[in-house]
């Protein structure tokens, strides 16, 4: 496996084991529909959020939410539409990124709620 692939997974890992500290509740990782994957489906109270999770090893680049493109959005949106729908959930969706970046041997977290408008 390539090392960013393998970098990836470790932040969602990572990801998924800091929301639990939140008091999140996942639901899925890695859900597919179509051609959209979801890095991490999590619940708290009567939200489900939508996690998309970027990691880097370095900030060299931009930060790792900048990366999180229009298409990809559209992608998430038309998939949690559909997780929704076919599981019957009446829920509040929210859309957060999960921004790892790795510095030295240390991951640095940011969560962003709400972090992109749904259309």
């Amino acid at each position: 496996m390539a090392e960013h692939n393998e970098l990836g997974k470790i932040g969602e890992s990572l990801a998924a084991e800091f929301l639990v500290q939140k008091g999140y509740t996942i639901l899925q990782t890695n859900w597919t529909f179509q051609k959209a994957e979801i890095d991490i489906i999590a619940q708290k109270e009567n939200v489900l959020a939508v996690i998309e999770v970027k990691t880097r090893s370095s900030l060299d680049f931009g930060l790792p939410q900048d990366f999180v493109k229009p298409k990809k959005i559209q992608l998430l949106v038309k998939a949690i539409n559909e997780y929704v729908v076919s599981n019957k959930l009446d829920v509040d969706v929210r859309f957060d990124i999960i921004a790892i970046y790795k510095e030295a041997s240390q991951f640095h977290f940011e969560h962003l709620e709400d972090a992109f408008y749904h259309f």
